[in-house]
């Protein structure tokens, strides 16, 4: 008898900010396979008998290849195990999860998906701004700065305005290069940026500036997530001064 994959969203950090549904899952798992962004705080929630499984990818690291990921949910599922494959945010937002059904598919294995909540949501909240509000943003773009086979991010396909969210997940370390980018997609040096970095955790960091002023600053840890638009003027915070004389708001939990 075949066993069942969940993918499963570990949201951004906060294990209260799981679905009951994923709790339920990590608390019947057998196996568990998860990403490195995965926070312990989570990881303590899977059962003492459960065979844990680190895969994560990080950039610069070694990692475990996509192929080989798909070959063990489907060797363990075929033992008849309950498996989970356990990623950060949300398992169908830059989480190779297509690859992943796909690969599940052919083998026939039984597969349910249960979401979590995206790293976008879990920084918005954090920063306590919307994504949308109907005087300043009726659109939200989410991207990442990395693509398959570790691609850097070309031009948006459409002119932005502040008018539009644009939310940008792994932005890397780069900020000269994440400007440059921004600017070339049409938003111009007065855009207010917001970056929130290890969002709903103990070690998060925010960071409010503007486009032109993100070049002077220092890259946060990641997972960061930089929103871009009309919506991330709304933080309200102290302003501290910067080594340049000019003024950002930095915010520590």
């Amino acid at each position: 008898m075949k066993g069942k994959v969940y993918l499963v969203g570990a949201g951004p950090g906060d294990p209260e900010l799981l679905t009951v549904k994923a709790l339920r899952v990590l608390r019947e798992a057998e196996i568990v396979l998860h990403d490195a962004l995965v926070s312990p705080e989570v990881l303590a929630l899977v059962p003492p008998t459960a065979i844990v499984l680190h895969v994560g990818k990080r950039c610069g690291q070694a990692s475990v290849p996509q192929q080989e990921i798909n070959g063990l949910l489907t060797s363990y599922a075929n033992c008849g195990r309950i498996v989970v494959r356990l990623k950060s945010g949300d398992p169908l937002i830059f989480g190779r999860a297509g690859e992943e059904m796909e690969g599940l598919r052919s083998f026939g294995i039984p597969f349910e998906v249960v979401p979590g909540i995206t790293a976008a949501l879990g920084a918005a909240a954090a920063a306590q701004v919307p994504l949308t509000d109907r005087r300043l943003a009726s659109r939200l773009v989410i991207a990442t700065n990395h693509y398959a086979l570790n691609e850097i991010a070309s031009d948006c396909e459409f002119p932005l305005s502040p008018r539009t969210t644009f939310a940008l997940y792994m932005p890397g370390t780069d900020y000269r290069q994440v400007a440059e980018q921004m600017h070339r997609s049409g938003l111009s040096d007065e855009t207010p940026c917001l970056i929130v970095s290890r969002a709903s955790t103990s070690q998060q960091q925010l960071c409010m500036t503007s486009l032109r002023e993100l070049v002077q600053i220092p890259a946060l840890p990641a997972p960061a997530v930089m929103v871009f638009g009309n919506v991330a003027g709304i933080v309200r915070s102290p302003l501290v001064a910067v080594d340049n004389g000019s003024q950002r708001s930095a915010i520590g939990k």
